[in-house]
């Protein structure tokens, strides 16, 4: 009996032991990403159901001063997919539809241009429908209260991206018509459905179909950066609908997770499913299934679904074989914080990625030998060249980062989620193999030359203020330019604001994406126009104020 009590004493001691030094990790991690004085995050790591590690960090609301805390409640975004396919499969095990059934058994007039679309199609982004969130005019509909058939109407004649089942291609359009296929099934809306069925079922108390009138205890305020914090944009949360209007917290997601694996929803053989990627009609695997994409990280199997969405970015992952799950809200649309769910799920499982801070110095020649053009697979260059001391990677199109010397021939990204191995093919030809969280792609030696870096030059606030006012593409997308402390930036209608830099008076590019600005005077000096040259096009945009 004192042996069977002294091995209990030791795991004990074992476990808390392990529990503190992962909350050690995790902590001086995510205080370097996340200011106290910032918007924030709250992230939780479970295993084996129960959580580890359970923390807040920054602010819930700006203007008020609140301080964040675990049980804040935040959009989830296109987290929210993963409850549209779990109630879809519900529906399936009860007999009231098939994956197979054409989409037109639900929408009779839906125009499907010949083709076969099913639940399935819609499930796995293989419909070919087009996205409706991809619509530029659509994205002046975000004050807009809509309902499902009136979204469905906005995109339903659009062409179609490719025939079903032929390629994978993210799309929010599946997951708004899924959304319609429960209402039409049930008789119930969807937001009801979803109470019912699993919210109140599993007692998930702080989650809840979003809604910018109704009240939502521990609401959490969501907040952009433009060059300092905003308040995001408004939007009605009709219009992400069974796509992205779910509002919840990570304590409610882990039980919802707990349930996810308990099979209390869905059985086994739909879970699996759902979680293990499907196939296009050639047999070609993808990674994602129903509602969750497969990964890996560093060689731990995961499936996982991060969410984006005005003013809140999300991600969370599970790991089976280590039974560890991973949820991060952050009450900001700067950035996603998939990269950060990786890390504190690679620490939890004992797998750490490599960090900056051990990096080493290399001689020149050492980093030089491995400058040159890549050429991936999947069709992408990436150019490694050497500069100010050290490796930058870029890929074609985008801008550059610096690279930290692990050895000899492995580099990483900044964040360490992203690894590169050089080496020698057998002819001397150089090769890359790069590593994104755990997924390995090849790259072999090309001839391709890297891009001239553009020329910056400096514009006094005089200057750049003659480009200030707004930009018509269309009728309903404008460019609007503004200065601030010696700064130009642009703004497309619900997008992003990016800095602009001068590569000649009346011409300037960005950096955060490939493109070009050209402004236009008339005969009195004044600005009359702009050009704007991205992706081969070239868009002209009268001013208009």
């Amino acid at each position: 009996m004192k042996s069977l009590q002294l091995i209990i004493f030791l795991l004990f001691i074992t476990h808390l032991s392990y529990s503190q030094n992962l909350e050690t990790q995790v902590d001086d991690y995510l205080t370097t990403i996340y200011k106290s004085e910032q918007p924030g995050a709250t992230v939780l790591i479970s295993k084996k159901g129960e959580p580890l590690y359970r923390k807040s960090f920054g602010i819930a609301d700006l203007e008020l001063g609140v301080t964040m805390k675990p049980d804040h409640v935040f959009e989830l975004g296109s987290i929210t997919k993963q409850f549209t396919a779990v109630s879809i499969l519900m529906l399936e095990e009860q007999g009231k539809l098939s994956l197979q059934d054409e989409i037109t058994k639900y929408i009779p007039d839906y125009p499907t241009h010949g083709h076969k679309i099913t639940i399935h199609h819609l499930l796995n982004h293989t419909s070919g429908i087009k996205s409706y969130t991809g619509m530029e005019s659509f994205r002046t509909k975000a004050r807009i209260d809509m309902t499902p058939t009136e979204i469905i109407d906005y995109f339903k004649n659009e062409p179609m991206d490719f025939d079903p089942g032929e390629r994978f291609l993210y799309n929010n359009s599946g997951y708004i018509i899924l959304g319609h296929i429960i209402e039409v099934i049930s008789g119930e809306s969807y937001a009801d459905f979803v109470e019912k069925n699993i919210f109140d079922k599993l007692a998930m108390k702080n989650s809840y179909y979003g809604s910018m009138k109704t009240i939502i205890p521990n609401r959490a305020t969501g907040y952009s950066n433009r060059d300092g914090y905003v308040n995001a944009d408004y939007l009605s949360l009709t219009l992400p609908y069974a796509a992205g209007s779910l509002m919840s917290n990570i304590d409610d997601l882990l039980i919802w997770q707990n349930a996810i694996k308990d099979n209390k929803l869905i059985s086994q053989a739909s879970k699996e499913k759902a979680t293990n990627g499907s196939e296009l009609n050639d047999g070609t695997h993808i990674p994602y299934g129903y509602g969750w994409g497969e990964n890996n990280i560093n060689g731990s199997p995961t499936y996982q679904h991060g969410g984006g969405i005005f003013g809140f970015s999300t991600m969370a992952v599970y790991l089976p074989e280590e039974d560890v799950y991973v949820a991060v809200l952050t009450n900001c649309d700067c950035e996603s914080p998939t990269g950060v769910a990786t890390k504190i799920a690679a620490m939890a499982i004992g797998k750490p990625f490599p960090d900056k801070k051990d990096a080493i110095t290399l001689s020149e020649d050492k980093l030089k030998r491995w400058t040159g053009a890549y050429a991936f697979k999947d069709g992408t260059i990436r150019f490694i060249t050497f500069e100010d001391g050290s490796l930058k990677s870029q890929r074609e199109g985008s801008t550059k980062f610096p690279l930290y010397a692990m050895s000899d021939d492995q580099f990483i990204f900044e964040e360490g989620t992203i690894s590169y191995r050089f080496g020698m093919k057998k002819d001397g030809t150089k090769m890359v193999s790069m590593v994104n969280s755990g997924e390995e792609i090849i790259g072999v030696e090309t001839d391709r030359k890297a891009p001239v870096p553009k020329v910056e030059v400096q514009l006094d606030e005089e200057t750049l203020n003659a480009y200030i006012g707004k930009y018509e593409l269309n009728p309903n997308f404008l460019i609007t330019v503004r200065v601030q402390d010696g700064k130009i930036f642009a703004q497309a209608t619900g997008q992003a604001e990016f800095q602009m830099f001068a590569e000649a008076e009346h011409k300037f590019f960005l950096k955060a994406v490939p493109a070009e600005m050209i402004f236009q005077k008339g005969a009195d000096g004044l600005v009359t126009s702009m050009t704007l040259h991205q992706g081969g096009q070239e868009i002209p945009a009268k001013k208009i104020e």
